[in-house]
């Protein structure tokens, strides 16, 4: 957990962190509950979350364990009828499979997408509706990839749901904004995870990325969650509807070898 983040900042409220198992739903998880807020860790691995909302609770902060499928839409709008009143809802579950676009079967692409995509919408329906009836504002961050603002190859089903997710965002943070909900996207960068680890091993990767960025290394679930905290806290209120990049530069500068 970070000591960037200001204690305590969102004593008070509740934050769900939808896909709080691992990587950077987990990340985001412990370091929304350090900055005070109840947080919900859902995803489908009850026994991890359980074990994660446990050691939280271990070390003095308010956490509990949910399950949650985000391929089921019927799941989800059960799940969301459940829940109190939500003040943040984050946004992290995903899945992906790298191969070239043709192909990929109906079963992995009807998969990406229920996850990546329908579920969350469908989980962001449920909640946000709940925040617009119930008139104290929110906040809702979208965990979305630099897949969000551009393109690499063989990430095209995983791209389209990323994509879509950006322009959800914005969407919603021009219709929601009358009700003091913010909504603002996260776009990770090649942070390490369970999904790209072993992709990340190759030396002709590392060597690649030395020359594609400020910043020539790759990044950690850490790297996230300070911000996704920022984007939940009441700091953010005059920031909405922004596809915002934590990826060591990657989309906006690049690296030659001249030297003055």
């Amino acid at each position: 957990m970070s000591e960037t983040v200001p204690s305590k900042i969102l004593a008070g409220k509740t934050a769900l962190i939808a896909g709080a198992s691992r990587g950077i739903g987990l990340a985001i998880a412990k370091e929304t509950a350090t900055a005070g807020a109840h947080t919900i860790l859902a995803s489908r691995n009850i026994a991890e979350l359980t074990k994660q909302a446990d050691a939280l609770k271990a070390a003095g902060y308010s956490a509990e364990a949910r399950a949650l499928d985000m391929s089921d839409r019927d799941t989800i709008l059960k799940f969301a009828e459940g829940l109190p009143d939500i003040d943040i809802l984050v946004n992290v579950a995903g899945t992906n499979v790298r191969k070239r676009f043709e192909e990929y079967t109906v079963a992995q692409y009807e998969n990406i997408m229920n996850t990546n995509l329908h579920g969350i919408v469908t989980l962001t329906q449920g909640v946000g509706s709940k925040m617009v009836k119930r008139g104290a504002g929110g906040k809702i961050v979208m965990i979305g990839s630099l897949m969000s603002l551009l393109g690499l190859p063989y990430l095209t089903v995983y791209a389209m749901t990323k994509a879509a997710i950006a322009g959800l965002t914005r969407a919603l943070a021009a219709e929601w904004g009358r009700f003091d909900i913010q909504v603002n996207c996260i776009a990770p960068g090649f942070i390490i995870t369970d999904l790209n680890r072993d992709m990340w091993q190759r030396a002709e990767m590392k060597d690649w990325l030395g020359g594609a960025q400020a910043s020539p290394r790759t990044g950690v679930p850490e790297d996230i969650a300070p911000l996704s905290v920022f984007l939940s806290g009441p700091g953010s209120g005059y920031i909405t509807g922004q596809v915002i990049a934590i990826d060591g530069g990657y989309t906006t500068t690049a690296k030659w070898p001249f030297e003055p």
